[in-house]
């Protein structure tokens, strides 16, 4: 077993040790601040199932509507005069809303067009180049009751537009299409 490896198996229980070495040491009662925390973490994901929800939903409907193909038929002409590939759209579409729906979008193309293909370079560079902006923004800004987050919104959605843009030219030029 390699170094990385060995410390890649002990991080995780080495921390949890450290914290409740440190936790006796201060005299907190670890066991039951662990317990409350539980608690805690159990309220939360309780609260933010509605915004979880709607959002499965809304990608769900999106997708099975046929909204997705017509998006991607309407945009294949110029897609294809600046040289980028149509099938790669819905990734970029479904990518800001939700990492799961990205993921197997991602797992599609890479099984359709193979993890070597332009296409699955630029699937896989794309999701590692972009984040999934709305999902953040309602979990996290939900978890904390924030309602006003536009500029936010605003500056995730340009960072993901910029990833993607970028993700197809340096893709271009590494992988040519």
């Amino acid at each position: 077993m390699s170094i990385i490896t060995t410390i890649s198996t002990w991080i995780i229980p080495l921390i949890i040790l450290l914290v409740l070495l440190a936790g006796t040491i201060k005299k907190v009662p670890t066991y039951e601040t662990f317990v409350e925390g539980g608690k805690e973490g159990v309220q939360m994901a309780i609260s933010l199932l509605p915004f979880l929800l709607g959002m499965m939903v809304s990608i769900a409907i999106f997708r099975s509507s046929g909204a997705m193909e017509g998006f991607v038929e309407f945009l294949a002409p110029v897609l294809q005069t600046l040289g980028v590939p149509a099938d790669i759209v819905p990734l970029a579409v479904v990518r800001p809303v939700s990492g799961t729906a990205a993921l197997a979008v991602t797992t599609d193309l890479i099984k359709e067009f193979g993890p070597d293909s332009f296409i699955g370079n630029l699937a896989s560079t794309m999701q590692g180049s972009t984040d999934t902006t709305l999902y953040i923004l309602t979990v996290y800004f939900g978890a904390v009751g924030i309602r006003k987050m536009g500029d936010a919104l605003k500056v995730g959605l340009l960072a993901d537009l910029i990833g993607i843009i970028a993700s197809i030219i340096v893709c271009t030029y590494v992988f040519g299409s």
